[in-house]
């Protein structure tokens, strides 16, 4: 079996875990949503290409939470619409405050 080669990330990404001892195999849910919240475009082609299209729209899919900004390039990336994210179904659900 070949043994995939594992992906650069910038370590700002990953500020407030080890990221020496991060296993990409493992955590792969939480490394995929790190890098679509805090990564830039590098880091974001790194991810696709480690994990591949189809976990990494697994993944962002059911998220449970996402920022709409970060909503909305998923959305892009993975060429599927808003309606079909849990994170945007559970937003829809529990409304915020009006703001006034």
């Amino acid at each position: 079996m070949e043994q995939k080669e594992k992906p650069v990330f910038h370590k700002r990404i990953f500020w407030d875990v080890d990221f020496e001892n991060l296993d990409y195999d493992k955590k792969y849910k939480f490394v995929i949503e790190r890098v679509f919240e805090r990564g830039d475009v590098p880091d974001i082609r790194n991810c696709r290409r480690y994990y591949g299209d189809e976990l990494v729209a697994e993944v962002l899919l059911n998220a449970k939470f996402l920022s709409v900004m970060t909503m909305y390039l998923a959305a892009a990336v993975i060429d599927r619409p808003l309606k079909d994210f849990r994170c945007y179904k559970l937003r829809q659900l529990n409304p915020e405050l009006f703001p006034y």
